[in-house]
């Protein structure tokens, strides 16, 4: 193993050594100090960007646990310890001791193509009976594709492989799109079993605009039970023509979900060239996208009428300008890094890096990065507190990072 106050992700296979300190910013001070791409907007309250780093940060470790291993697109820690985990070209692995078993049988064929693959794997909240396992997908299918949601037993064998058993799909995101971007998705269990499923509006300006429509999935979080169906009390399950599964709406493209300490769920959505967001989605409430946003199009022209602010949708509790490019995410509530208790842990694409948030009540009071100088597309708290986080190279391979502190 690796371990270093930083690592550099210099090869697909290797780490490099450098002798910076991880925690190179001075606190106090914003992280970000570039000029936001929508130089004419403001926030809607003080805090809502570009909120201060802590006075007092950590000094983090890095140990390279696991490398060598193919695009991972999510981990979840079993309770042995072990580590499963999705690839996004369609497999799925055990990893024990740092190594990937042999490949788990009876994962169904997934659309690799693009931004699609295969997504988000969560325990059932009951796996240490029951062994079950639910995992995100991109679907596809005779009209298109989308993102979808399976069901299946997990059963390992000796060998650190398994198979799947009484694989079915519970869920399917729909319309379908012809389409290979913004499928979400992660899995976040609530406390009353609750399945939270994000997913995206599949980017193009003409299926994007849906993320308002109710009676459409796509830019949607929908809340289910195990079986796939909508739960009784969702907000929109007595409403004509509404998707009853539909929990929250008007969203971009949402790669990171948690709960937080009291149980409610919280999320991070990639904006467009600025604006992605975090928000504490509520039922049946609207966030706004595409009608109302921060940032600007990728061509640098406003979205839409580039309005940050309209009676009937809800504010971001806080947003970035530039983005960070948001994926992974977890709630610290370990004891191996005691200034992170209570924050929520996101894993930076653009950033390369984990983004600590600093809550106080359902505000940022502060925001601190981990330069870790590669993609981050998940990142876990594991059993011992320490902070795990997934990383990518663009040619497609992946390492797992343990964070500690030093």
């Amino acid at each position: 193993m690796k371990r270093t106050n930083i690592f550099l992700a210099g090869t697909a296979l290797a780490l490099a050594l450098v002798g910076a300190p991880a925690m190179a910013q001075t606190g106090g001070k914003p992280v970000e100090t570039s000029a936001p791409n929508a130089k004419d907007q403001k926030p809607a309250f003080t805090g809502q960007t570009r909120a201060a780093q802590p006075a007092e940060m950590p000094q983090i470790a890095t140990e390279v646990v696991a490398e060598g291993l193919p695009h991972i697109w999510s981990m979840e820690f079993l309770p042995d310890g072990r580590m499963l985990v999705t690839a996004k070209e369609g497999a799925m692995h055990i990893i024990k001791d740092g190594k990937p078993g042999p490949a788990i049988e009876g994962v169904p064929k997934v659309l690799s193509a693009g931004q699609g693959g295969l997504l988000d794997v969560a325990l059932a909240p009951d796996y240490e009976t029951s062994g079950m396992i639910f995992f995100s997908f991109s679907e596809e299918r005779e009209d298109g594709n989308g993102t979808s949601v399976a069901s299946a037993k997990l059963v390992a064998n000796d060998d650190g492989g398994g198979k799947l058993e009484n694989v079915k799909v519970i869920f399917q995101q729909m319309p379908s799109y012809d389409g290979n971007k913004h499928f979400g998705s992660r899995l976040t269990f609530g406390p009353n079993n609750e399945l939270y499923v994000t997913v995206g509006e599949r980017s193009d300006p003409e299926p994007r605009v849906q993320a308002q429509d109710l009676k459409s999935g796509l830019g949607k979080v929908f809340r289910i039970d195990m079986d796939g169906k909508a739960l009784p009390d969702n907000p929109f399950v007595d409403q004509a023509e509404a998707r009853p599964e539909i929990w929250s709406y008007g969203h971009r493209n949402l790669q990171s979900a948690a709960l937080d300490g009291n149980g409610r769920l919280w999320t991070v959505e990639h904006g467009p060239k600025g604006g992605d967001e975090l928000n504490r989605p509520e039922a049946g409430k609207n966030y706004g996208w595409p009608e109302v946003t921060y940032g600007v199009e990728y061509s640098g022209g406003k979205v839409g009428d580039g309005i940050t602010e309209k009676a009937q949708t809800e504010q971001p509790v806080y947003y970035w300008d530039p983005v960070i490019g948001p994926s992974g995410m977890a709630f610290y509530d370990g004891d191996a890094i005691p200034e992170w208790k209570g924050a929520f842990l996101v894993g930076g694409l653009v950033t390369q890096g984990v983004v600590v948030l600093h809550m106080d009540g359902d505000k940022v009071s502060h925001e601190e990065h981990v330069p870790l100088k590669a993609r981050i597309r998940d990142v876990k708290v594991g059993p011992d507190g320490a902070v795990y986080a997934v990383t990518e190279t663009r040619s497609g391979s992946s390492t797992i990072v343990k964070l500690t502190k030093a």
